[in-house]
């Protein structure tokens, strides 16, 4: 018909939308096993039965750069305009287990993150800020443990008890091999320092979120919304296989697992995305594992907007991109939001970016009234439909997954990188091809391109880190911090929880790379494919 466009559409995964849904569309749908009412299994609806009507989600914007002092007083800033949390990103050299002054951490020292050698810098970084009343989410993996147990020594040196510390710490090493690359260790000793901090933080650190599950890396390396669902849920699936076999009980550390997605632009599958990943967690954890605590089943998670969507061209356009991203997290549930600066894809955020993007986060939750009711989209014929479909195909790879071995072994065997990198390749390719809008790269182009203001690094940041780390490792009981290192050692050959001498050796001043050696004499590192 002239004038009608009989292509077929599809969302970001390739599922193909129709023209129009309606309840034929639900035929054979079980609305109570299915949907379900909010805060109540499965979750489909929400964790909570008020959601936002009792409160907002939590505005943890992601801060981190330069010097310790530098971070510190970004945190004061966010914190005085509205801001309800800190989440902290950390340089390459932190996340990599080396200190400044590591002959690989040259020029690389503060430039995506703040640089922590040692319990100095940590000391530096929370200066004034009250840990027992803000929480805290810290971007690391490999050294997650170590920069778990800096900020719990400084809380104790504030006076503030394990058990009034609040906050979550990624702790992701899995989705490191398939995704991201800042591992350090081979997967199954990894695996057993995360184990060893779901079990310190159950004794010590009751309020910790000790792990968030993240698939936002796994969507940043290319994946389609459905891989981010089902390959998130495999590596949370090994998590607790690998703490069961440990010996802790399901209900023990469960409650104490989070999430981390990724919020992209197609509005509705990633709604359907979020709803589906709650339903899918809240099964797995009560058929699979038999959690008997409804805390066990439920997915919390926090949302971050999309790196990778946003566009050095025409960057005030990432503002609209933003906004749609946060409307699509809140209206899918999320517990905690971290909206990104439009001027992300020059550098890192400059100080009126990260104000304009908290302020996002403040109009969709305070002036699009979204938050005056659960689930505004539920029984939505196409959401509950879409909500489905990701399910479905999610559950396939899950099967997938399983007959490998589980993630580990699929890890191991490059299946989980092999299909992110077939998604990320068709992306591009649509792009290449047209077939997929950017809006300002393939259509509606400009010919001349404004210069943006970028985040200026200071050259002599590294300089300085590397002056104070020296002076720690002077000023300190070296016969002492020797002794820690090698109980270390002797915890990573035996079987007792390490974060116990690792924390002594913190205390006594022995910085985060030693530490990192510690283990790497006798783990070894990892190689992929050798």
């Amino acid at each position: 018909m002239p004038g009608v466009d009989e292509t077929v559409r599809r969302t970001d995964s390739g599922i193909e939308v129709k023209t129009v849904y309606g309840p034929g569309d639900l035929r054979g749908w079980d609305p109570a096993g299915q949907l379900g009412e909010p805060g109540r299994y499965p979750y489909t609806r929400g964790v909570h039965a008020e959601m936002y009507r009792r409160r907002l989600w939590t505005m943890r914007q992601y801060a981190g750069f330069g010097t310790a002092e530098a971070t510190n007083a970004r945190f004061k800033f966010l914190l005085q305009h509205g801001q309800t949390g800190l989440s902290c990103a950390f340089d390459l050299p932190t996340q990599m287990g080396y200190d400044s002054d590591h002959p690989r951490a040259e020029g690389e020292v503060g430039k995506v993150g703040v640089a922590i050698d040692s319990l100095a810098d940590m000391r530096l970084l929370l200066e004034g800020i009250p840990l027992d009343s803000v929480t805290t989410s810290m971007t690391i993996n490999a050294t997650a443990a170590i920069l778990l147990l800096l900020y719990q020594l400084v809380a104790e040196e504030q006076g503030v008890r394990g058990d009034e510390l609040g906050g979550t710490v990624q702790n992701d090493i899995l989705k490191e091999y398939v995704a991201r690359g800042t591992y350090i260790y081979p997967p199954r000793p990894s695996m057993r320092l995360v184990v060893d901090t779901f079990a310190y933080c159950h004794e010590h650190l009751p309020n910790w979120n000790t792990i968030s599950i993240s698939g936002y890396h796994i969507r940043e390396a290319g994946a389609t919304a459905v891989q981010e669902v089902a390959f998130t849920l495999a590596d949370g699936i090994a998590y607790v296989d690998a703490a069961l076999a440990a010996g802790l009980a399901v209900d023990e550390f469960a409650p104490r697992l989070s999430f981390f997605f990724n919020a992209h632009n197609n509005l509705f599958e990633e709604v359907a995305k979020f709803r589906a990943a709650r339903r899918m967690w809240a099964r797995i954890m009560t058929e699979r594992f038999g959690a008997m605590d409804d805390r066990s089943k439920v997915l919390r998670f926090h949302a971050q907007t999309g790196g990778s969507t946003l566009t050095a061209q025409q960057p005030e356009n990432n503002i609209v991109r933003v906004t749609v991203q946060a409307l699509a997290a809140a209206l899918g549930g999320t517990q905690s939001l971290h909206t990104n600066g439009f001027d992300e894809a020059l550098g890192l955020p400059t100080e009126r970016a990260a104000k304009l993007a908290l302020r996002t986060q403040q109009i969709v939750g305070c002036e699009s009234g979204v938050t005056d009711t659960v689930d505004p989209l539920g029984g939505s014929y196409y959401v509950e439909t879409l909500t489905d479909e990701v399910e479905r195909a999610a559950l396939g790879y899950l099967e997938r997954i399983d007959e490998l071995g589980g993630a580990v072994a699929a890890i191991e065997a490059r299946y989980l990188q092999e299909e992110i990198e077939a998604a990320a390749y068709a992306y591009a390719k649509a792009v290449d091809d047209g077939g997929k809008v950017v809006v300002g790269v393939n259509r509606f182009v400009d010919e001349e391109v404004e210069p943006a203001d970028v985040f200026p690094i200071d050259p002599e940041l590294q300089r300085a880190q590397v002056e104070r780390v020296e002076r720690v490792r002077a000023e300190r009981d070296t016969n002492a911090v020797s002794a820690a290192l090698e109980d270390v050692r002797s915890a990573a050959r035996g079987t007792g929880n390490l974060l116990v001498p690792m924390k002594e050796a913190l205390r006594r001043m022995a910085t985060l790379g030693e530490v990192s050696d510690a283990l790497r004499e006798v783990w070894g590192v990892y190689r992929p494919g050798g």
